[in-house]
Order: structure tokens, then C-alpha cells, then sequence
């Protein structure tokens, strides 16, 4: 029930997020890049926008990913004052809003149409098999849209797991495969992933796709699984999957805004030119 509340979902629909791609476009290709994990390199925006530009980046669609996992109650005892991570009280920014306000003032600006996509995943009705959308009818416009309908669905949302990536991960294939554009799914969680060979799977499933996954930790941690994620994971097709650790991002933080926006686009330059030279758009 969120952080307290009741256990009705209100109206939120449920994505196929377990199934396969369902993909009718180009046939996923063999490996013709040999994978090397995509290191860290820009240290100003201006870099960064100047590597996007190099690549060919001119446009792209974001697609936002919520943890609702039981973890989420206890991942806050450092960094957020014991609470549960998914608190929503007068007053107070819970990590969940503060990473959706900041990833919007930021990462906006890549998406063409304002439109996104945005799911939940590990509640008791989906566990670790579908998602939800924060919608019934149409995305959500525009982040302010994904804030409110993020404030209204939290309370009522009973948090459950077991915690899987796989099921946003496949339902960003789906859509991408639809669509037959490049995709950014954006993932906030608090790190805890239980269900780890099944995610590992969708993630070297997704780098057959022109998605890049960027997620965005929340809480105390551990980080260890998305670290190898991150810099691991040797079958996929390209290093897809970068991970951001909000709040040591956020504390060491000159201009909150821009080193956040560096730290989530490291990878995606390069990304997106293996993206072009497999072929994949």
C-alpha cells in the first residue's frame, strides 16, 4: 500500500512486460562489434552535447520505469531518515520525486513528442512477471504529468517483488520494436534486483534493439548488481546499460542539474554509434 494506504490500484492497466519482443522489423543481428564495456569520459555537458552531436543524436523517446519492491521500505535508513523510500508527505520530496523532477528539467530535452511511456513494476498485482502503466489511455505529457500521476498512484500501490528488471526491460523492447526508433528507458530503483539471471537476459536481449537503459539508484543501496550491469555482461551486442547512483551524485554536486545530466549521458554517445554500426536502426 505504498508507504500506508489502501490496497486499491485505481484504474492503472497492466503492460505484457513478460513476454517476448514481438518484434516485426530487422532481424536482430550476430555480434559484429566485440563487447567492451563504454568507460566514462566527459566531465561538462558542453562534452557531452558535443558527442551526441558527433554521433548523429538528433532525436530519440524516453520511457520511465518505477521500482514498487518491498525493499523500498527499508532502503532509506541512510538516506533518507529510516523512511520508506516511496513516502509521499506534505512538504517533503521523497528520492522517487526528486529523481523524476531532476531527470525532467535534464533529460526532456531528448524526447521528441513529450509523450512517455511510464510504468510501474514489482507491486503485488505485477511482481516480477508485467508492469502497469501510470495510464490508461495514453503516456503521460510531459514530466510534470509523470510526477502527478506518481503522487496519486504511490499511496495506493502495495509494494511486493520479487524485483526484476526484465519485465520494463521487455515492455521497452515491445515499444521500440513498434516503433522502430531509438528509445531511452529510464529505470529509478533502489537497487536491490533478486531476479537476476532474467534481467541479465532482457538487458543482452534489449542490446539487439536501439534502446539504451539508464538507471537511476535510489537509496542506500547495494550497488554491486548494477555495477555489473553497468561494466559487465560480455553477450551483449553493446554496452547498453549505464547506472547513475543519485544521491552520491546529487551530494558531491557542484550544479545539481548539469552534473546529473553528465553522469546519466555518459554512455550515450557511444551508444548510440554502436546503435548505427550494428545496424540496429
Amino acid at each position: 500500500m505504498g508507504c500506508g494506504g489502501s490496497k486499491h490500484q485505481g484504474s492503472m492497466e497492466h503492460g505484457g512486460g513478460g513476454g517476448g519482443s514481438g518484434y516485426n522489423g530487422k532481424r536482430p543481428l550476430e555480434n559484429k562489434v566485440k563487447f567492451q564495456p563504454i568507460k566514462d569520459k566527459f566531465q561538462s555537458l558542453s562534452e557531452v552535447q558535443d558527442a551526441l552531436r558527433t554521433a548523429g543524436l538528433e532525436s530519440s523517446n524516453l520511457i520511465i520505469g518505477i521500482d514498487y519492491t518491498k525493499s523500498n521500505t527499508w532502503n532509506g535508513k541512510k538516506t533518507f531518515g529510516g523512511k520508506c523510500l516511496h513516502d509521499i508527505q506534505p512538504g517533503i520530496t521523497n528520492p522517487y520525486q526528486e529523481a523524476i523532477e531532476i531527470i525532467g528539467k535534464t533529460l526532456s530535452v531528448f524526447d521528441d513528442d513529450n509523450l512517455l511511456p511510464t510504468y510501474g513494476f514489482g507491486d503485488s498485482r505485477t511482481t516480477d512477471k508485467s508492469v502497469f502503466s501510470f495510464t490508461t489511455e495514453r503516456p503521460c505529457f510531459g514530466f510534470s504529468e509523470v510526477l502527478q500521476k506518481y503522487n496519486e498512484i504511490t499511496p495506493l500501490v502495495s509494494l511486493s517483488g520479487p524485483t526484476s528488471f526484465a519485465p520494463i526491460i521487455r515492455e521497452t523492447i515491445n515499444i521500440t520494436a513498434a516503433a522502430k526508433a531509438y528509445h531511452i528507458l529510464v529505470i529509478i530503483a533502489d537497487g536491490e534486483v533478486s531476479v537476476v539471471n532474467e534481467t541479465i537476459k532482457a538487458i543482452e536481449e534489449a542490446s539487439k534493439y536501439p534502446i539504451s537503459i539508464i538507471c537511476i539508484g535510489v537509496g542506500d543501496g547495494p550497488w554491486d548488481t548494477m555495477e555489473k550491469f553497468d561494466d559487465d555482461l560480455p553477450e551483449r551486442q553493446f554496452d547498453n546499460f549505464q547506472f547513475v547512483p543519485f544521491h552520491s551524485t546529487m551530494a558531491k554536486a557542484e550544479n545539481r542539474e548539469v552534473d546529473f545530466a553528465v553522469a546519466a549521458l555518459q554512455e550515450i554517445p557511444e551508444q548510440f554509434q554502436y546503435i548505427k554500426q550494428l545496424g540496429l536502426l
